[in-house]
């Protein structure tokens, strides 16, 4: 259970959570969102709309080259001018596989790279109209539809607005995403400077967190620079446990697998 001594914020830590914790928020709802534009397909065996599907892999193979090219630290005058034309482009053939196939997962997805470029320009403004679109697109499918309106509250309250990013992050969410739906809370709380509200929403994140054996170093990052004392969350168990190596090959009995824990 956690508990509030009273302690001093950690300043260094805040500092640390400032410069990273957006960033890895972003990475893990953006790695969530290609595994759920995947399992979508997957799980409801849609009709693929061969145009749709093409176009969309033209901006992921500029998408890729785009983050390739930019990953470079020493681009002359010549490729930074490139580069700039690469990204227009691909906002280009986004807005036009939108505009042609607004409906699909594939303008989903492309919404979300876009996003993520604004994002990293610090355009937090035009990324929250960018994920407004997004949420708005109808794909029956709860898990999408959590990831974006996290995603867009998340840039809501980036661009300053966080009484919009608090009713957006408000919204019900499916029981896998409650613990980033509470993480985000603190965090809304905590620009509102509502501090007890926020310890409140980060506590609820970490009990969430340990149901599944899940731990977050920024989540305890956060809760420890508000003076909170964050207990530990034992590690899941392996999928897979193998005895020792040994000279002989195991026996089946040695191992032993254990189903996969809640997402």
């Amino acid at each position: 259970m956690v508990q509030t001594p009273n302690s001093p914020s950690a300043d260094s830590n805040m500092d640390a959570l400032k410069q990273y914790g957006s960033y890895i928020i972003t990475v893990i709802l953006l790695v969530l969102a290609g595994y759920f534009g995947w399992t979508y397909w997957q799980n409801n065996h849609a009709r693929v709309d061969t145009v749709a599907a093409d176009h969309y892999a033209d901006i992921q193979n500029l998408n890729q080259e785009i983050n390739l090219a930019s990953q470079n630290p020493d681009l002359n005058a010549e490729a930074t001018a490139a580069l700039d034309k690469s990204r227009g482009e691909l906002t280009q053939n986004i807005d036009a596989l939108v505009s042609s196939h607004g409906d699909s997962v594939y303008a989903w997805q492309a919404l979300m790279i876009k996003a993520r470029e604004q994002a990293d320009a610090d355009d937090f403004e035009g990324a929250s109209e960018t994920l407004k679109t997004a949420a708005a697109i109808d794909l029956g499918d709860a898990g999408l539809s959590a990831i974006t309106r996290l995603r867009y509250a998340e840039t809501l309250l980036a661009a300053g607005d966080a009484d919009a990013a608090l009713s957006e992050a408000k919204s019900d969410m499916p029981s896998p995403f409650e613990a980033s739906q509470q993480e985000l809370l603190g965090d809304i709380y905590m620009a509102q400077k509502n501090e007890d509200a926020a310890k409140k929403s980060y506590n609820n994140a970490w009990e969430l967190l340990r149901k599944r054996q899940e731990s977050r170093a920024v989540l305890a990052l956060k809760m420890e620079s508000l003076g909170m004392t964050v207990a530990p969350i034992e590690s899941a168990p392996a999928l897979i446990q193998q005895a020792p190596a040994a000279s002989a090959p195991a026996a089946p009995q040695d191992i032993a697998v254990d189903s996969a824990p809640s997402a």
